[in-house]
C-alpha cells in the first residue's frame, strides 16, 4: 500500500508525538509505501530546516515531505499556534497531490484528525485515525480551552472524524472507552500501546551500568525517592502529589520532579518552602536507565476527568527498569489497572493526598512488597515490547485496507 501520514511533528523534533511516530513508521515503511507530510522542525529540534514551500527527504525508508511552516519553539505557545495553521494551509493542498491508498492521520496539531478526515474524504480513500492525545477534551480538562461555542464545534467535528475513520487506533483500555462513549463501534477501535524497546534474548536480570553523578543528583538527601520523570503538562495531580509530599517529609521521602513542562514554574512555586521536593531538567538520552533506576517508585499521575484522555507512554520503560508504579489516578486508567492486575503498581486516588501518603508509607514500611512489585514490573515489560506493538499497528492499518 501506499499510506499517506499527516502529523506536524517528526525527528529532528523531540516531541513525543515526533519519536513515536518514527518508531512506528519505520516498521511500517519496510513492508509498505510511507509518505509522510510534517512541518518544519520546531519542537526542541536536533537541527533547523531553511524555509522552503515544501522540501522532501528519506529517512528509515520513509519519504518525508516538510512543508513551509513557520517555526516557533515550543515555549512560545501563542506562537506556535501559528505553526499549526501555516502547516494545516500548507499540507492540506500538498498532501492532495500525492498518491495514496490510505490516509492515517495522528494528533499533532491537536485537530489534525479532523483534518486527515477531510483530506480522505477529497481523495476518497480509507482513513485510519492514530490518536495520542484525545482533543478537545484534553484541552478542556487542562483548562486551555473553555466550555462555549469553540468546544462545541470543535468536538462535533472531531466525532464526524471519529466517524468516518475505518479504524480508530488508541493507547489504551481507557482511552477506547473514550472513544466508544462518543458512539464508535467497539470492533472499529484498536489498542496499540507505545510499548518499550527490549532487547530480544537479553537476561532480564542483568544489570545496566549506570552513572553515579545522576543518582546522586536525584537520590541525594533522601532515604527514598518518588520520582515523576516527564513532562510536567496540564493533566497531573500535581497539587495532590506536593500536598502528600509535605506529609512525608518527616519519612525522610523525596519527591523529585526530571523534565520540564507548562506546569513547571506553578509547581516551583506552589513547592517553595518543601526540602523534600527537587527539581532537575532533562538528562540526555544515554542517561535515561540511570533516571529511572535511581527511583525506589515511579510516579505516574492523571487528574480525575482525564482518564483515557491523555494516557502516558512512560509507564513501558518504567516497567523494563524493573521499578514499582504508584499511580495517582482514577482507577479506570490502564496505569492503575494494569499495575493492580500485573503486580507491579499500586493506585492512590488524585484527589486524596492522605491516600497518596499511606500508600507510600505502606511501602516504607515493607521493602519485601517494593522488590516483588520491581520484579512483577521486570515481567511484564516483554508484554508490551515495541516489536509486537508495532506488528499490531501494521496489522490493524492492513485490515482498515480491506473492503
Amino acid at each position: 500500500m501506499k499510506i499517506l501520514v499527516l502529523n506536524l511533528y517528526y525527528p529532528p523534533d523531540t516531541s513525543a508525538t515526533a519519536k513515536m511516530a518514527a518508531a512506528f513508521l519505520g516498521p511500517l515503511a519496510a513492508k509498505h509505501d510511507v509518505i509522510l507530510v510534517c512541518g518544519r522542525p520546531s519542537y526542541d529540534p536536533t537541527e533547523r530546516r531553511a524555509w522552503r514551500l515544501w522540501q522532501t527527504e528519506r529517512r528509515n525508508g520513509v519519504t518525508i515531505i516538510r512543508v513551509g511552516s513557520t517555526d516557533y519553539p515550543r515555549t512560545q505557545m501563542t506562537r506556535r499556534v501559528l505553526n499549526y495553521l501555516s502547516y494545516v494551509a500548507l499540507s492540506i493542498p500538498r498532501a492532495l497531490f500525492v498518491p495514496c491508498d490510505m490516509v492515517l492521520a495522528m494528533t499533532d496539531p491537536p485537530f489534525e484528525g479532523i483534518v486527515g478526515a477531510f483530506v480522505s474524504m477529497l481523495k476518497r480513500k480509507p482513513f485510519v485515525y492514530n490518536i495520542r492525545d484525545l482533543y478537545p477534551d484534553m484541552a478542556l480538562g487542562g483548562s486551555i480551552v473553555q466550555p462555549g461555542l469553540l468546544a462545541r464545534v470543535w468536538e462535533r467535528l472531531h466525532r464526524w472524524a471519529l466517524h468516518r475513520a475505518t479504524r480508530v487506533i488508541v493507547l489504551g483500555e481507557d482511552m477506547k472507552a473514550r472513544i466508544v462513549a462518543k458512539g464508535v463501534r467497539p470492533e472499529r477501535v484498536a489498542i496499540v500501546r507505545d510499548g518499550v524497546d527490549t532487547a530480544p534474548g537479553a537476561d532480564s536480570s542483568a544489570v545496566a551500568e549506570f552513572d553515579d553523578e545522576v543518582i546522586v543528583a536525584i537520590r541525594a538527601g533522601f532515604r527514598f525517592v518518588l520520582l515523576h520523570a516527564g513532562n510536567l503538562g496540564f493533566y497531573g495531580a500535581w497539587e495532590t502529589l506536593l500536598a502528600a509530599a509535605r506529609e512525608l517529609e518527616g519519612d525522610g521521602v523525596g519527591l523529585v520532579f526530571v523534565g520540564d513542562g507548562a506546569q513547571r514554574v506553578h509547581l516551583e512555586a506552589a513547592s517553595a518552602g518543601s526540602p523534600n521536593v527537587r527539581f532537575l531538567p532533562f538528562f540526555p538520552a544515554n542517561r535515561i536507565a540511570s533516571v529511572l533506576a535511581a527511583a525506589d517508585a515511579h510516579v505516574v499521575t492523571i487528574k480525575r476527568g482525564l482518564e483515557g484522555v491523555v494516557v502516558p507512554s512512560k509507564m513501558y520503560g518504567i516497567l523494563a527498569a524493573g521499578r514499582p508504579i504508584i499511580a495517582v489516578a482514577p482507577q479506570q486508567t490502564d496505569a492503575a489497572s494494569l499495575g493492580a492486575r500485573d503486580g507491579f503498581g499500586v493506585a492512590a486516588d488524585p484527589d486524596k493526598p492522605a491516600e497518596v501518603v499511606a500508600v507510600v508509607r505502606a511501602l516504607l514500611a515493607d521493602p519485601a512488597r517494593l522488590a516483588a512489585m520491581g520484579l512483577a514490573a521486570r515481567v511484564s515489560a516483554p508484554r508490551y515490547a515495541r516489536v509486537k506493538e508495532s506488528l499490531k499497528f501494521i496489522q490493524t492499518l492492513e485490515g482498515a485496507s480491506q473492503p
